[in-house]
């Protein structure tokens, strides 16, 4: 069987989130492109598990650079980085305390202490700076707990993750609220489809369908989608609709209403 989440830790992200972060996406404009390209920030979590923990280290920042790079560019470069990294985490944070339609461009400038135009330079707009929270934070959040899944196990793990992401971690609050732009705004939803979840979701099935193969030696990729929509739609209308916790009572009832025994 491989190897399962263990004491609550979070795994570091797996080669996937290469792939997923390669993806082509409209560009926010708030990173460069090799800081786009850069493994560790596919799909995830926020400043919670480890990448929260390097970057509080000192050893990486949220734009994804690592402190020796950001030294390397001199004063200005250092100052540049802390300031797009303040702004960045002080969007998320202020989401989760002002909601979406009370989040400002302004309020992130004060909370970051930054001028608008340094964020104007980097963002066009506060959907640009969540988006590019969420697309770092889901590197971590969002990590399956097996490099190669294969096993049941494997697939339990990951929705009872997606489940803490969605519900609990302000990462979560992130996707929250652009999925909740996305049905108002035609550039949200491009930017979080084309960006973020239509590659979220190909390597979901992927992985669903390997742990299928696994456990009964059978399973094709229109199965696994099915089986993934199936555990997945309930924990969005839960978090969206009702607006109620995704406690793991709940999601073990799902997962073992719709997992092989």
């Amino acid at each position: 069987m491989a190897a399962t989440v263990a004491n609550g830790q979070q795994p570091p992200p797996d080669k996937d989130h290469t792939a997923i972060a390669a993806q082509p996406r409209p560009a926010t404009g708030s990173r460069s492109g090799a800081s786009r390209a850069a493994g560790d920030r596919a799909v995830g979590g926020r400043a919670t598990g480890a990448a929260r923990a390097a970057r509080a280290s000192g050893s990486t920042t949220k734009g994804g650079a690592v402190k020796g790079e950001v030294a390397s560019t001199g004063g200005s470069g250092r100052r540049s980085e802390a300031a797009r990294l303040a702004v960045l985490n002080a969007a998320d944070d202020l989401l989760v305390e002002v909601g979406f339609e009370g989040l400002t461009i302004e309020g992130i400038a004060a909370a970051a202490g930054v001028a608008k135009q340094t964020i104007y330079r980097w963002w066009k707009s506060k959907v640009d700076i969540l988006f590019d929270n969420l697309v770092l934070d889901a590197a971590t959040g969002l990590a399956w707990p097996a490099e190669t899944p294969a096993d049941p196990a494997d697939l339990r793990a990951y929705i009872h993750r997606f489940a803490d992401f969605l519900g609990a971690a302000p990462a979560g609050k992130v996707l929250q609220a652009l999925l909740g732009h996305a049905q108002l705004d035609a550039r949200t939803a491009e930017l979080l489809h084309g960006g973020f979840l239509d590659a979220l979701r190909a390597r979901d099935v992927a992985h669903t369908r390997a742990c299928l193969v696994g456990a009964t030696g059978e399973g094709d990729s229109d199965e696994a989608a099915v089986l993934l929509d199936a555990l997945l739609a309930p924990l969005y209308h839960r978090a969206l609709v009702l607006r109620r916790p995704l406690d793991r009572a709940f999601v073990d009832a799902l997962l073992d209403q719709h997992l092989p025994g």
